[in-house]
């Protein structure tokens, strides 16, 4: 029997399979629909300091292979989520990441020790393709110095473990790996979305009101699973990988490219359980190949 459970950051998680923040609200919406104590962990939508109501509508459009969505990273507040979510999470055994955003410095930190000491939260997860509102509106994650710096506000806020969430538009992936690992990150997940936009060729205006979103689905799988290569080969912390992955034989190609778990996020619109199902799958592939453990494939990319 293969024991499918990873031990990550001093944590036991029973699989290697995680929803990915933005695709399963915080978890509770899809109670009814799936067993969310056989999911590794839980990352749930990106918190804020303050409540924020997001961008207008139309705000997602499907496109071969994939989706666009520029939502604006709605939510109720981290405050909200510690008072009114957490205490309703906590029934339940499965893992709890806690996605971060700020536009600033000063908002991340105010995130980060929002969180500090609150039980039922095991991980946080930041999300550094933000832009810096008081740098032009560059994107915090796109310059290696800005992403070490975030690092260090948020890990010396919290007593948490802290994982960087890395952005696929820049050029060289593996500097920001690398910046952020020095700076202290416990982990890395990578990749977020990438940047992309449609057009409705009749009306000649764009398929959502933001005009440019995040691209993530299958369409995404090729690009990140490169990226998850190039950065395990560059640092020792964990890494989590994601883009695309909507079957178990994605997830085994993230471990063998040296993923150590891996987030399931587009795909848990088509199939609320999706994540429990690939879970199993990686299961039934360790035991047909003869492995006890997701370690033993882990990074095992034969060249």
């Amino acid at each position: 029997m293969a024991d499918i459970s990873v031990n990550l950051f001093g944590i036991k998680f029973e699989t290697p399979v995680w929803t990915a923040s933005g695709t399963f609200g915080f978890g509770l919406e899809y109670e009814n629909l799936t067993d969310l104590n056989k999911i590794g962990a839980i990352c749930v939508k990106g918190l804020s300091a303050t409540p924020r109501e997001g961008n207008p509508p139309p705000r997602i459009w499907e496109t071969p292979s994939g989706m666009l969505n520029a939502i604006g990273l709605q939510n109720p507040g981290v405050d909200y989520f510690v008072e009114k979510i957490v205490p309703q999470l906590k029934n339940y055994k499965v893992k709890i990441v806690a996605n971060i955003y700020g536009t600033t410095y000063e908002e991340y930190e105010a995130v980060a020790k929002a969180l500090k000491g609150v039980e039922g939260v095991h991980l946080i997860e930041v999300n550094i393709s933000c832009p810096n509102v008081k740098k032009g509106g560059l994107a915090f994650g796109t310059d290696p110095d800005e992403a070490a710096r975030i690092t260090e506000i948020v890990k010396k806020a919290t007593d948490k473990p802290v994982i960087i969430k890395l952005s696929p538009n820049v050029t060289d992936i593996v500097k920001i790996a690398k910046a952020v690992e020095s700076a202290g990150a416990d982990g890395i997940s990578a990749i977020n979305t990438l940047i992309g936009m449609a057009i409705d060729i009749d009306s000649f205006r764009p398929r959502i009101r933001n005009v440019i979103g995040g691209l993530s689905g299958p369409a995404i799988k090729p690009v990140a699973l490169r990226m998850v290569y190039q950065i395990a080969k560059a640092v020792s912390i964990p890494i989590i990988g994601i883009g695309g992955i909507s079957s178990w034989e994605d997830a085994v190609e993230f471990i063998i490219a040296g993923a150590s778990s891996v987030q399931v996020g587009t795909a848990n619109f088509i199939d609320p359980d999706i994540a429990v199902k690939i879970a199993d799958g990686i299961k039934k592939y360790l035991e047909k190949k003869g492995f006890s453990s997701v370690e033993e494939i882990k990074g095992k990319l034969q060249i």
